[in-house]
């Protein structure tokens, strides 16, 4: 598995804390080794945004991505509120 990394991604990452985001390059670890790990609370979101899916990086912070093939795109790190603006 691939994963790439939108430009808004990007742009929000810069935002974030270095605490979360030390987090969030742990969860995207234990993303990589097993995707299914309870500790990354995966679902399938739905509504207008069906198709995508979340990770938790704590109880605050999402990371929201859709699958590609084979890779993966991060589209969007945030406070839970992240999903009204995609």
């Amino acid at each position: 598995m691939i994963i790439y990394y939108s430009r808004d991604f990007k742009k929000q990452w810069r935002s974030l804390s270095e605490e979360i985001r030390d987090i969030a390059i742990e969860k995207e670890k234990i993303f990589k080794e097993n995707s299914m790990h309870p500790s990354l609370r995966l679902h399938p979101l739905k509504g207008k945004l069906k198709g995508m899916w979340s990770i938790s990086i704590n109880m605050q912070y999402r990371i929201i991505f859709q699958l590609e093939g084979e890779n993966v795109v991060f589209v969007s790190i945030g406070k839970h509120d992240i999903y009204r603006n995609l």
